[in-house]
C-alpha cells in the first residue's frame, strides 16, 4: 500500500522513492522510465503486464497530469480486458490503494513529478 505521495516522492511500506516507479503484486519496481519520457507507450509496460497479468492498471500521470498515454496503450489494455484508470498521481494513488485494499490484482505505474 502506498503511504504517502508528494511531488517527487512516494513512500511505500516505509521506504521512500524519489523516481518514477511501478507497483505490482505488492512489490515495487523502482526507477521506471519510459522510452518517450512523458508519453506512455506499450513497450514501457508490456513486460510487466505479461508477467503480472493485472485486472486493473492505474497510471499516475504526474502531479499536474503532464504524462500522456498513447492510444496504443489504451487499445492494448482494452484488448487484454484490463481496466485502466489514468489520473493525476495524487488521485491515482487513492484509486490504487482502494483496489489494493480490496485484494484486486492491480498494477500501479506512477510518474512522481510534473
Amino acid at each position: 500500500m502506498i503511504e504517502e505521495y508528494r511531488f517527487g516522492k512516494m513512500v511505500i511500506d516505509g521506504k521512500t522513492y524519489e523516481k518514477d516507479l511501478m507497483v505490482a503484486g505488492g512489490k515495487v519496481i523502482p526507477e521506471w522510465w519510459r522510452k518517450k519520457g512523458h508519453n506512455l507507450q506499450v513497450e514501457d509496460i508490456k513486460e510487466v503486464i505479461e508477467r503480472e497479468q493485472p485486472e486493473i492498471v492505474v497510471v499516475g500521470k504526474g502531479q499536474f497530469g503532464m504524462m500522456s498515454i498513447s492510444d496504443e496503450v489504451r487499445q492494448y489494455l482494452h484488448d487484454q480486458d484490463i481496466e485502466l484508470y489514468d489520473k493525476k498521481t495524487g488521485k491515482a494513488v487513492q484509486i490504487y490503494n482502494r483496489y489494493y485494499q480490496r485484494k484486486k490484482h492491480v498494477l500501479g505505474a506512477f510518474h512522481l513529478t510534473c
